[in-house]
């Protein structure tokens, strides 16, 4: 017995077997609209009442547990779908939790590329930068953060918001796109989503995104743009390591991590933005196959 890297687990007869087992799974990934809307109508909604407390000119312990709690429940409600969406459908949780473990060990130059391929590229953007002009002091430390969560620690959230964003992204969110779409179409129109997902953070006083928006517009502008790359070479990995929820785990607190562990200079994440889209574009040539190819298919 084999087993299709694209399915993780999920066990596999010879080869004739393989494309009929996968369209199986996804094909009960069958509710992409409804989904996408529930999983962004609801954060907007406490996301945007999280915001109102946060601008309130009395900043009380009780506006700042409110604030907290809104905000926690934006960040959950996805994840919080999926839970509804798979209750009733055993093969689904299956599908779901045979992907919450490591990939096989001989993926491990992936699993590399998801921990160590943000905070290279970073590095080389402020290297390059150098040659503009920019301040060699990008690369000390910064011993703390560009930002507040108010009563959460800034670290748990960076790491919290990549776990629980892609349990609900990778779980089911990206699986009900590709089932009917070529993985760059569907990449494409996530980016899309989840760059309107992150609207109403930039509402939120001292949040990330409102400290994005506040940095000006080449910096806001952005923000979505480097979406593309990231999400490009997160589905590549994601695809590569079987499906594994973990890798793009990885990938996105890496990411996450690394935009505040440097002085970077505003003018560097712009520098890695491009970077990152001349890296995607690579990867788009070289695993044409991965990424154009008509779905549901196998992938490996």
């Amino acid at each position: 017995m084999v087993t299709d890297p694209a399915l993780g687990s999920v066990p596999l007869r010879p080869a004739a077997m393989q494309g009929r087992q996968d369209e199986e799974v996804l094909r009960e990934y069958n509710r992409p609209v409804a989904f996408y809307v529930w999983a962004t109508a609801l954060p907007w909604a406490f996301w945007f009442a999280a915001a109102y407390l946060s601008q309130l000119p009395d900043q009380r312990q009780a506006v700042l547990v409110g604030t907290l709690v809104l905000s926690l429940a934006g960040l959950f409600a996805p994840l919080a779908v999926v839970a509804a969406f798979v209750w009733r459908k055993p093969r689904l949780r299956a599908d779901i939790v045979s992907r919450l473990k490591w990939p096989s060990s001989a993926r491990w130059p992936f699993l590399l590329a998801a921990l160590l391929l943000v905070p290279l590229t970073l590095m080389a953007a402020q290297g390059l930068s150098l040659f503009f002009g920019y301040d060699p002091g990008q690369f000390k430390l910064r011993g703390g953060f560009t930002f507040s969560t108010g009563l959460m620690p800034v670290w748990v959230t960076l790491i919290g918001a990549a776990v629980i964003e892609e349990l609900a992204w990778h779980s089911y969110g990206t699986d009900t796109l590709v089932r009917k779409m070529r993985v760059f179409s569907a990449s494409m129109l996530f980016t899309l989503i989840w760059a309107l997902w992150h609207v109403p953070l930039s509402f939120i006083d001292g949040y990330y995104q409102n400290e994005v928006v506040e940095s000006g517009v080449l910096q806001t502008l952005n923000f979505p743009v480097s979406m593309v790359a990231f999400v490009l070479v997160m589905n590549w990995l994601y695809f590569r390591c079987g499906r594994s929820i973990l890798v793009p785990v990885i990938f996105h607190a890496s990411a996450n991590m690394s935009a505040e562990i440097f002085m970077t200079d505003p003018d560097s994440k712009i520098i890695q933005t491009g970077l990152m889209l001349v890296l995607s574009a690579i990867i788009l040539v070289k695993e044409r196959r991965l990424f154009f190819d008509r779905p549901p298919r196998a992938v490996g």
